[in-house]
């Protein structure tokens, strides 16, 4: 499975999207958006569910913004935390 696709499947299981599936979910669609019904406090909860999964944080909101900006803005933050924590 793909970066991509573990996100999506977190996303949908951390904020209960049962209605969505992984192909429901566009790579470049913006996260925050009314389509998937992200809210402020669901952002807070994926970010739990990403440090738990992945062992990163979001330091700050700034950080968070971007990240969440998509599912491939977020598997692109995911890959440089790890590629930090490595070196």
């Amino acid at each position: 499975m793909s970066l991509k696709d573990e996100l999506k499947t977190l996303v949908i299981d951390a904020l209960n999207l049962d209605e969505l599936t992984v192909d429901g979910i566009a790579d470049d669609a913006p996260l925050l958006s009314e389509e998937l019904g992200i809210d402020s406090v669901d952002v807070l909860e994926l970010a739990v569910a990403i440090e738990r999964r992945y062992g990163i944080q979001i330091g700050d909101e700034q950080l968070g913004r971007e990240a969440f900006a998509s599912i491939s803005a977020l598997a692109r933050f995911v890959e440089r935390q790890r590629a930090l924590a490595n070196n």
